[in-house]
């Protein structure tokens, strides 16, 4: 027989293109459209639905950017479609961009009830099924013209299109066409058919008979098709495929289980408050199609976006929670939102659970057993242990597939953590988290599939997202027609704890990943926004000291306890550490927005701790020093106030010979030369020099930073190839005991502030940098005489250790890594940390000397300057404080950290001392949080974890609370059954912890 594979090809293509797709819609009839537009904030539904109204006709534009747009949409069916299928087809002027990155809108009834979200591949409407003529049409549809970031079709383009602000009054949008049509259910049947086969014939091995079969199959079917007459020949063309398309798959074929989806960023190239409106338009979406479809499954995660719903659009949220009760419609995930989970503290990502797992639990009575972050950019080796503690016990994820230079080997693995922590996780080999059920996908997941011959299921989450949408009916169409077809893997809808359940039972010995799940992409968000990322670590550290006094004021005085403002604030925090807003990859908007509310709720934090700390020191003219921070300093008690002995004071600079300055305490020595850089730190009591020889410390550098593209989101290694130290000094000086520093380089200006306590081992380097740079990377240096084949860099509830070679592509790949409060490395007897109060970006790389020794220079990542998404990204002033603590053990490191993190606080009043209403007699043990109850009952609630990485005992005392009827909780304070109740000695609780061991603790009322 002769080859005419690629001649049937090429006909289907155009066949399907030019005659099939159009028949779906074989009669149509205009609807009459007005318009009412308003450039600001969106209004209520009440009012857009009574606006006064002019006509529009299709082909003019409309939208200026970020503003809404009410059509008044009307119409009557033909007399002569009785009996049909008729639906509306509304096109607001869609581009053909994916959905998620345009206008969208949301249909309403006249009285204001959403019927369904309209989208570029989602622009229908249905009126009836049949309809029996005369049937009059009236909606009104609330449009957002949001602006296309990548009109122009150019990706990473500056753009001032990211704020209203900035982004002009030009219409963004033309109107499409708004028409009746007349539907045909069997042609549009014939596309589904046709698409499918189409693209599962172009996946199948040429020399295979399947593919000739379908090949075949498909030349018959349009030899039956009357290309002048489509709708009365497509069911006799769907007849030639039955036969293909009824041949059951192998029994190996691989199972996928497809769960409706749609990634919807709670933030991005959009402001939180359009967020609000995609996620209506997409609930609407997806509980239309769950009454249309019986085996559709949708799952949605993020409780803000619930949260949202109830507050904003509450008929919307009542379809969901009864599409929830169906059981249908999936609260997924158990977190606020889809966080990053490298940035976040300790306490924070612990309390994306608690806050995410209880609203779902309260308002559904669900308790997902998954985390689900499809997006995110890399996870944090503390992260299983905080899944497990929050009662979950699996992760989903699809981002590690973007990883550019090593491919992950597993696909369904058990990921275990720093303490030993393990949980079952599943990356998608679709590789994708928008799976749009095409045959090139389903095939590409069955063959990506790296468990295979030992497992056999994969999860396919499907829909469109990232903007929004979701699950189209096509979808549903192809997922219908794979579910036992020969060729292509099985395809049936599930919800996620089913798929999970089945794939744990067929493969419960999976292999173990440990350690971090390392993204080897976007690693410059670990510094990008730098203020975005300084409002997150001080609203962390805020709640801490809020939460801790205002739980002592309290117990001791009475101080209402503040729930409901600690609840909001939290949540608003939480919802700022979403994967586009802490990692600052979203437009300028958001980023705005975000500097304003970090600085109210600091305001409000601190109004919480004055009016806590003023409750307990009364009336008075004495001075105490509260010490929020987990460990005692300055003869003040961790979690306690007492008079200060005078650490504060800084040892005074003195000149140095050849130029510059000597900063001493008989502890430790820095020499700063005439150029402003630490060319020696002593511990005097190792007898030992930290710095590099022939080295500088607080040495900044400067390289140029321009990405192959993800500007915000990246930064390749190539930068290293290029740059500059800036040695050049302005000015030199001496500033209230501290040694300052100007230079000058651009456009921009550094001054910094070099200190040393009068009773600490530490350097303390305050850095304000006025930046005004663009496609640059501001990095600070510290050269460190060690031979340090690994390093420490802290993250939740303990540290992980990373390598300072480059043995390995892995190794060589992690070239930017986050830390939070330190960095350390050591050697045998001796190390050093460098800590901080706002950075997260760091690198650690290691060099031998001419002399024989090891250099091994730590940089903290400063400041970048990308064009985009935001264009004036970091602009303008910035502070930073860290400090080099010479001679330093990994506890030195933790406790340095906190103390950089939570100063103390002076206060005024009649008290002799604060005793701390929580104590620990091991410093390896930390308190991360000391609060009381969730529930209001009252009772005391204490979490805290090892810190140092071994094991350790130690003896929890809580005043005023009883420790004979203390229980070990999980995350959400609830009765840890399955753990051993604590020993009890002294009057207090003895905790034998493991290595990073978090426990969280619930003691009632004495």
């Amino acid at each position: 027989m002769h080859d005419d594979r690629k001649l049937v090809e090429a006909r289907l293509e155009r066949v399907l293109r030019e005659r099939v797709r159009p028949a779906v819609h074989p009669a149509t009839t205009p609807l009459s459209v007005e318009i009412w537009s308003t450039d600001g904030e969106p209004v209520p539904v009440a009012e857009g639905l009574v606006a006064p109204t002019r006509p529009i006709a299709p082909g003019t534009p409309w939208g200026t950017p970020w503003g809404t747009s009410w059509f008044k949409v009307t119409g009557t069916v033909p007399a002569e479609w009785a009996g049909r299928t008729v639906e509306a087809v509304l096109d607001l002027g869609f581009t053909p961009r994916t959905p998620g990155f345009q206008c969208e809108g949301l249909v309403h009834l006249p009285d204001g009830t959403p019927v369904k979200g309209l989208h570029p591949r989602n622009a229908y409407v249905r009126v009836g099924a049949p309809v029996a003529g005369g049937e009059r049409v009236r909606w009104r549809i609330e449009a957002a013209s949001n602006p296309d970031l990548e009109a122009d079709g150019v990706p990473f383009r500056p753009t001032p299109m990211g704020d209203r602000a900035t982004a002009g009054d030009a219409p963004q949008y033309v109107l499409g066409e708004m028409r009746l049509a007349v539907f045909d259910e069997t042609v549009w049947n014939l596309v589904m058919d046709l698409e499918v086969l189409g693209e599962l014939m172009a996946e199948l091995p040429v020399d295979g008979a399947r593919r000739w079969e379908i090949l075949r199959a498909v030349g018959r079917a349009l030899d039956a098709i009357d290309l002048q007459d489509v709708n009365g020949t497509a069911r006799a063309a769907r007849g030639e495929l039955a036969g293909v398309l009824a041949t059951p798959a192998a029994a190996t074929a691989h199972r996928v289980s497809a769960v409706g989806h749609a990634h919807i960023d709670s933030a991005w190239l959009w402001p939180l408050r359009e967020t609000v409106r995609k996620v209506a338009r997409t609930a609407s979406n997806m509980t239309a199609l769950l009454d249309e479809e019986p085996d559709f499954v949708f799952a949605m995660s993020q409780a803000q976006q619930y949260a949202w719903l109830k507050e904003h659009r509450p008929e919307v949220y009542a379809r969901v929670k009864e599409a929830v009760a169906d059981g249908r419609f999936v609260p997924a995930g158990g977190m606020w939102v889809e966080s990053d989970t490298n940035m976040p503290g300790s306490e924070a990502m612990a309390r994306q659970f608690v806050h995410g797992k209880r609203f779902f639990l309260e308002e559904f009575g669900v308790e997902s057993d998954e985390a689900w972050l499809p997006d995110t950019f890399g996870f944090a080796a503390g992260l299983p242990q905080i899944i497990k503690a929050a009662g979950s016990r699996r992760l989903l994820t699809q981002k590690i597939s973007w990883s550019r230079t090593n491919d992950f080997p597993h696909h369904t693995f058990s990921w275990e953590g720093i303490d030993g922590t393990r949980v079952f996780t599943h990356f998608p080999p679709v590789d994708s988290y928008n799976c749009e059920m095409t045959g090139r996908q389903i095939a590409h997941a069955a063959r990506n599939f790296k468990e295979k011959g030992v497992a056999t299921r994969s999860l396919a989450p499907t829909g469109y997202g990232d903007g929004g949408g979701g699950t189209t009916r096509e979808m549903v169409a192809k997922a219908a027609r794979m579910r036992d077809l020969e060729g292509a893997a099985t395809v049936e809808w599930e919800t996620p704890a089913d798929f999970f359940a089945k794939a744990e039972a067929e493969y419960p010995d999976p292999p173990v990943w440990v350690g971090e799940l390392y993204l080897e992409l976007h690693r410059a968000t670990l510094t990008s926004q730098a203020q975005t990322k300084r409002g997150n670590r001080r609203g962390e550290s805020l709640l801490t000291e809020a939460e801790l006094w205002a739980a002592t004021a309290a117990a001791r005085t009475g101080f209402r306890y503040p729930y409901e403002e600690l609840d909001r604030i939290w949540k608003t925090v939480l919802l700022h550490q979403f994967h586009d807003i802490l990692p600052g990859s979203s437009i300028a908007w958001v980023h705005r927005e975000a500097r304003a509310t970090y600085a109210r709720l600091a305001e409000e934090l601190e109004a919480i701790i004055t009016g806590a700390q003023r409750a307990l020191v009364g009336e008075g003219t004495r001075e105490l020093v509260f010490n929020p921070a987990p460990h005692a300093r300055g003869g003040v008690p961790a979690g306690g106030a007492a008079p200060f002995d005078g650490q504060g004071d800084k040892a005074a600079p003195t000149p140095r010979d050849g130029g510059g300055y000597v900063l001493d305490n008989g502890l430790l020595r820095i020499e700063i030369d005439g150029r402003g850089l630490v060319v020696s730190a002593y511990d005097r009591i190792a007898g030992r020099e930290a710095i590099a020889p022939g080295q500088a410390a607080n040495l900044l550098q400067l390289h140029p930073d321009f990405p192959n593209q993800w500007d915000a989101w990246d930064v390749d290694a190539f930068y290293r190839n290029a740059g500059r130290d800036l040695t050049d000094v302005a000015a030199l000086s001496v500033a209230g005991g501290a040694v300052r520093v100007e230079r000058a380089f651009g456009a921009s200006r550094v001054v910094q502030l070099l200190s040393v306590p009068i009773s600490a081992k530490r350097l303390d380097i305050d850095t304000e940098v006025d930046w005004h740079e663009t496609e640059k990377f501001l990095k600070l240096a510290f050269p460190l005489d060690v031979k340090a084949d690994r390093y420490a860099s802290e993250t939740q509830f303990g540290h992980v250790y990373r390598p300072t070679h480059q043995n390995t592509s892995w190794e060589w790949a992690k070239f930017e890594a986050c830390n939070h409060r330190f960095v350390h490395v050591d050697e045998p007897g001796w190390g050093a940390a460098v800590v901080n109060d706002a950075t997260y970006g760091h690198d650690v790389t290691r060099t031998v000397r001419g002399d024989g020794g090891t250099t091994t220079t730590v940089r903290a990542s400063l400041l970048r300057a990308p064009r985009y998404p935001d264009p004036e990204t970091d602009q303008g002033t910035h502070r930073f404080r860290h400090a080099l603590v010479p001679g330093a053990t990994v506890g030195d490191a933790v406790r340095e950290g906190h103390r950089a993190n939570l100063p103390e606080r002076r206060v005024t009043g009649g008290a002799a001392e604060v005793a701390p209403l929580v104590t620990v007699d091991n410093d390896a043990v930390v308190v991360s949080a000391v609060k009381l109850a969730d529930d209001r009952g009252g009772d005391l609630v204490v979490r805290v974890y090892e810190a140092h990485g071994g094991r350790a005992r130690a003896t929890l005392r809580a005043d005023g609370f009883d420790t004979a009827r203390a229980v070990l909780t999980d995350l959400l304070e609830r009765p840890d059954t399955d753990a051993e109740p604590p020993a009890r000695a002294d009057g207090g609780l003895v905790l034998a912890l493991r290595p990073f061991q978090m426990v969280t603790l619930r003691l009632p009322r004495v």
